[in-house]
């Protein structure tokens, strides 16, 4: 065989052959999607921490959650504030005492809350008597959450979240309720961080 078409036979090969492997990186880089993580994911979720302070503590928990989440922070005000005498626990004609003691007290809201455009809210809220206080219902009263995640936190001096977290449960089970965390009035913002970073939603 001629040395000129061996060697034009050897040129077209390795042109065939770079062609073919260029076709094929080509082809899998337009085909592979990249993963997602659990980071990416929370992400591309609008994210809401509205919460009820009475005195501070909770706020301020707010506020380290909205900084790990990066979220929109609304605080959710009564129209007649709390005052020390009102939140006087030692006083059975305290208004708090009688909040806490009327199933059907539904203390109203001041502000409009606009929750229609996030998929997650943080929900925070001191524990009065072991449980949420009242205004806290007002606030799911008034708003359709069920396509919602809803992840309650709270403050407190020793008692737990349970039972406020069951009252919020048994309260609107239609909610994707996530079990959230208590909080001393102590809490630093690297606890609070932490805490936020671990959950999956």
């Amino acid at each position: 065989m001629n040395k000129k078409i061996v060697t034009l036979i050897i040129i077209i090969v390795i042109i065939a052959l770079g062609l073919g492997f260029w076709f094929m990186k080509s082809n899998n880089s337009v085909s592979e999607k990249p993963k997602q993580n659990s980071s990416q994911i929370k992400d591309t979720k609008k994210v809401a921490v509205i919460y009820f302070s009475a005195t501070g503590n909770t706020k301020k928990v707010a506020n380290y959650i909205k900084d790990a989440t990066d979220g929109d922070l609304i605080e959710i005000i009564p129209q007649e504030e709390y005052t020390d005498d009102d939140l006087n626990y030692g006083n059975d004609n305290s208004r708090a005492n009688k909040e806490q003691n009327d199933t059907k007290a539904r203390p109203e809201i001041k502000n409009d809350i606009n929750t229609d455009n996030y998929d997650v809210i943080f929900l925070g809220y001191p524990i009065w008597w072991g449980d949420v206080p009242k205004i806290i219902l007002t606030f799911l009263d008034n708003h359709n959450l069920n396509a919602k995640t809803i992840i309650p936190f709270c403050t407190s001096g020793s008692t737990d979240i349970s039972g406020s977290l069951n009252t919020l449960k048994n309260y609107n089970k239609n909610i994707t309720w996530i079990n959230g965390k208590r909080f001393s009035s102590g809490a630093s913002q690297n606890e609070v961080k932490n805490w936020v970073n671990s959950i999956n939603y």
